[in-house]
């Protein structure tokens, strides 16, 4: 959101209210250092990562609280979190536009992710203005139905914000691998807790026991089902960086840096293509199936074949590496920010689309 809050600060016709919930505290707090944003109102935080409908509780009301006292003109969030499913109920139970950000994203399958694919769809119902990042998102919203004048087609602002940080050209991190074929991996989805973590873990593990020249840098999430598993599995060896949550400048630094990424999450299946390097996705569906489409990006699960396989693919098979490690942009052009601020008014009686 931060390309979108700078947009807004910009306008002539805009006062952005920045809000931060306390989900995922820790890494919003590095964030908005990284992008020099002081939120307006903080709500507490719980330390409770289980208790998703304690949050969801939580954060409506406060959210409710904050739009009666402070009325605004729309509210907008992105993505598919618990605290942007609280926003759309409280801004649509207040009668307040609601401005969804990363919308139309869809798997077909409320398991995968869960609860995000859930949280999309109800999303998508109190929402005003959908600002889709592709041509097949926005497809998704009309099959069900969301008139076409709702929609934008923007991009994602996650392409917006990675541009503009590669530009400054920041380093890998302290203690990124110095080996031939870094690894970046990330892992933190509910769907993926236990047994699937466990599995994907030792494939990996087994693969840079016999692969000399690769290594494995890994930014472990808060979560306790992931730490655990990740220290358990991933400990004493020579060839495995285990660290803290990264800000997000030294993200992409790692990222800049890496031969390959392994991921669950949403965001790098975005930011990694568009630097050229080859993903590998922790899941068996995704929501961003542009980049498995054109090829730099593959569904391999989390059973020990399918990660182990994939891995060993990739590093004995120059070819698929070369094909793989090419940059793409299915989700803009670093300009949509632009397109959402431009596209808001209309919604909000203050101008038309322009």
């Amino acid at each position: 959101m931060a390309p979108v809050i700078r947009r807004l600060r910009e306008s002539d016709w805009a006062t952005p209210v920045v809000i931060a919930t306390g989900q995922q505290d820790v890494l919003l707090d590095m964030a908005l250092r990284d992008f020099a944003i002081k939120p307006d109102h903080v709500f507490p935080h719980d330390e409770d990562f289980g208790a998703i409908v304690n949050l969801l509780g939580s954060v409506a009301t406060e959210l409710d609280t904050l739009f009666e006292k402070t009325k605004p003109g729309c509210v907008i969030a992105q993505g598919d979190t618990t605290t942007v499913f609280a926003a759309s109920l409280a801004a649509f139970y207040r009668r307040i536009p609601f401005v969804h950000v990363e919308a139309g994203l869809r798997t077909g399958d409320l398991s995968a992710p869960f609860p995000e694919e859930f949280h999309r769809r109800v999303i998508s119902a109190a929402t005003t203005l959908h600002c889709a990042p592709t041509s097949t998102a926005a497809d998704n919203l009309r099959k069900e139905n969301v008139p076409e004048a709702l929609i934008v087609v923007s991009g994602n602002t996650v392409i917006d914000a990675l541009l503009e940080t590669v530009a400054e050209k920041p380093a890998p991190p302290k203690g990124f691998p110095k080996a031939r074929r870094p690894i970046l991996m990330t892992a933190h989805r509910r769907e993926n807790f236990g047994e699937r973590f466990r599995d994907a873990f030792l494939a990996v593990r087994a693969f840079l026991d016999i692969s000399p020249d690769a290594a494995l840098f890994f930014p472990v999430h808060p979560n306790p089902a992931a730490y655990s598993a990740a220290h358990e599995i991933f400990a004493n060896h020579p060839r495995i960086t285990l660290t803290n949550p990264l800000s997000y400048r030294e993200m992409v630094g790692a990222l800049k840096a890496s031969w390959a990424v392994l991921t669950d999450s949403g965001g790098l299946q975005e930011e990694a293509p568009a630097l050229g390097k080859p993903v590998l996705v922790l899941r068996d569906v995704t929501e961003r199936p542009e980049v498995v489409e054109s090829g730099v990006a593959r569904l391999v699960g989390t059973t020990r074949d399918g990660v182990f396989g994939a891995l060993n693919d990739l590093y004995k098979n120059d070819t698929l590496y070369e094909r793989m490690a090419r940059p793409v942009f299915p989700y803009g052009d670093g300009q949509a920010a632009k397109r959402i601020i431009s596209s808001i008014p209309q919604f909000m009686g203050v101008g038309s689309r322009h």
